[in-house]
């Protein structure tokens, strides 16, 4: 449930309509009823977010799931998916939704704020992706393969609206309380980011530590896990940042408040 309660309290990183691409509003849903099937562990967290989404939808009594994850081919070579086509039950509007769920660190060296977010390892750009939603993966639906398919579902394809569920959690520099994101949504600031010489210093001594697994990154941090001591996270932390990996983070300071963050390693 974990899974269901983090996405639910994620917001869209931006509002609206920014960059040409348009948010798609997720309807408000009461979990009390909603009992989730299993997600697999052994599969990638963005794949876990399509459970999440396909099941939350199914669930609500908004919109009718008329495809999920198409793959569409050419010459037996994959072009891409298209995520979603949604039906609202009560309009009859269709929707092709293209879902992505990120976690961002901010670079405030970076002089053009949407620029400035990136995945924790500096390899996957905000700026990169949205450009791919907007310019491949909508375009798909209006290829060859793509209309092919909704004459299939018996879909008019031009009478689909596109949207994108971009969700995200953004982190900020460890004790830079100043930084432009606009027009990204401050609400999905949720962290700080630092390295490990900053975790070394004598503030967090007392704290306890637990390092997330990746499929653990969507959580709301909770008390109920294995802490471990200041010397002990920081010996597993320099394990993983010899594999250039920045892991997830939760701090529990002496009060039981808990903080969350990335470690970088670069």
């Amino acid at each position: 449930m974990r899974h269901f309660d983090g996405f639910l309290k994620t917001p869209p990183l931006w509002i609206n309509e920014q960059f040409g691409i348009k948010q798609f509003e997720f309807p408000s849903i009461d979990l009390s009823g909603f009992v989730p099937e299993p997600i697999p562990q052994n599969i990638r967290l963005g794949h876990q977010v399509e459970h999440v989404f396909h099941q939350l939808i199914e669930y609500d009594s908004t919109y009718e799931v008329l495809a999920y994850n198409q793959q569409l081919k050419r010459n037996k070579i994959t072009l891409g998916e298209l995520d979603f086509i949604l039906k609202h039950k009560q309009t009859g509007k269709l929707k092709h939704v293209e879902l992505t769920y990120k976690f961002y660190i901010l670079d405030p060296s970076i002089t053009e704020p949407i620029h400035r977010a990136m995945d924790p390892n500096r390899k996957d750009m905000f700026f990169t992706k949205m450009e791919k939603t907007k310019n491949n993966q909508f375009s798909l639906l209006h290829s060859s393969e793509g209309v092919q398919l909704m004459e299939q579902l018996g879909i008019a394809n031009e009478t689909i609206d596109q949207e994108c569920c971009f969700l995200g959690q953004l982190f900020v520099p460890y004790q830079h309380k100043q930084i432009s994101i606009r027009p990204l949504n401050p609400k999905c600031i949720i962290g700080y980011w630092l390295n490990l010489k900053s975790l070394m210093e004598q503030n967090f001594r007392n704290c306890e530590f637990y390092i997330l697994r990746k499929y653990q990154w969507l959580h709301t941090p909770h008390l109920d896990v294995n802490w471990q001591t200041h010397q002990e996270a920081l010996l597993d932390i320099h394990v993983k940042h010899l594999s250039q990996n920045a892991p997830m983070i939760w701090i529990k300071n002496t009060n039981n408040t808990i903080e969350k963050c990335f470690v970088v390693w670069w």
